[in-house]
């Protein structure tokens, strides 16, 4: 089977990933089955993608859906006739889709639903922030929300992100460029860079928040210093003592947008020395080629 599968439970709202790389499967909670999302980044692998904002959510189908995939999952034979050895284990339950999660009218009504569900299953544990990617054996399975930040101001995406907070989950908060051009090329929005720092000032006292980046060649030229440095100063302004680390990708699987043809991968030493720049901030830095 592939390693991203999101069709593979048949399912609207839920679906599993499986990664080698974590050894386990991830939860994944899709609150954009109408693949809408108020960003167009360029690397975006979601076919069909639209401008738009997530459907209303049946949350009595979310609910079915996780408790029964979690029921086959934590009690049933699953995780034998899917995953490989040393892949049996669930990693996380993560908010991440075909869109931004938090543009879901029902984003904090969710969250709690899917807190309740992972301590219902035996799934939870004690208060505490976990490393991404970490072993969650005897620490429980950790609630992660992966995000644009684009709507950190509104009252009801803050309501979500600090119970995810309280109940001791973590934000994935996107940061992919660190002026205007970058983050339009980017990310297919107009935005201030210090509208940025400020929404993920904002999370950061809410939740534990890891910054996820993803950088790549653009026809063929890497970022530049100044764009680089430009990223940084956006992170340090929301305050380099409030962020977890940061999360450095690169491209692995092809963009599924118009752009695709203008990406190209960085080399990992390339990667990895960008990652280092950013280590002289006081980050922790985790670095995926």
């Amino acid at each position: 089977m592939r390693d991203h599968d999101r069709d593979l439970a048949g399912l609207t709202y839920v679906y599993p990933v499986l990664s080698r790389r974590a050894g386990g499967v991830s939860v994944g909670i899709n609150l954009n089955p109408n693949n809408a999302c108020n960003w167009h980044c360029a690397y975006c692998q979601v076919p069909d993608l639209v401008r738009g904002k997530a459907p209303v959510i049946d949350l009595q189908r979310l609910e079915a859906e996780l408790r029964g995939f979690l029921q086959d999952l934590v009690h049933g034979d699953w995780l034998r006739r899917f995953a490989p050895e040393g892949a049996r284990a669930i990693r996380d339950i993560a908010f991440s889709g075909n869109g931004e999660p938090t543009s879901a009218e029902e984003f904090p009504q969710a969250v709690e639903l899917v807190l309740r569900l992972r301590d219902e299953f035996g799934l939870g544990r004690p208060g505490g922030r976990n490393a991404p990617g970490g072993d969650a054996a005897g620490d429980g399975v950790p609630v992660r929300l992966i995000t644009n930040g684009s709507l950190m101001a509104q009252a009801r995406v803050q309501d979500g992100v600090r119970r995810l907070g309280e109940a001791g989950g973590e934000v994935w908060f996107k940061v992919d460029g660190g002026t205007p051009a970058a983050i339009e090329r980017i990310n297919g929005v107009h935005l201030a860079p210090d509208v940025v720092a400020r929404h993920l000032a904002r999370c950061a006292e809410l939740c534990a928040t890891w910054v996820q980046t993803c950088m790549f060649r653009w026809d063929g030229a890497a970022p530049s210093d100044a764009e680089i440095g430009a990223y940084l100063d956006v992170l340090r302004r929301a305050g380099i003592d409030r962020l977890q680390g940061v999360l450095l990708y690169g491209i692995a699987r092809p963009s599924m947008q118009p752009e695709a043809a203008r990406l190209s991968p960085l080399a990992p030493e390339a990667l990895k020395a960008i990652g280092e720049r950013i280590k002289k901030e006081g980050l922790t830095v985790r670095v995926s080629p």
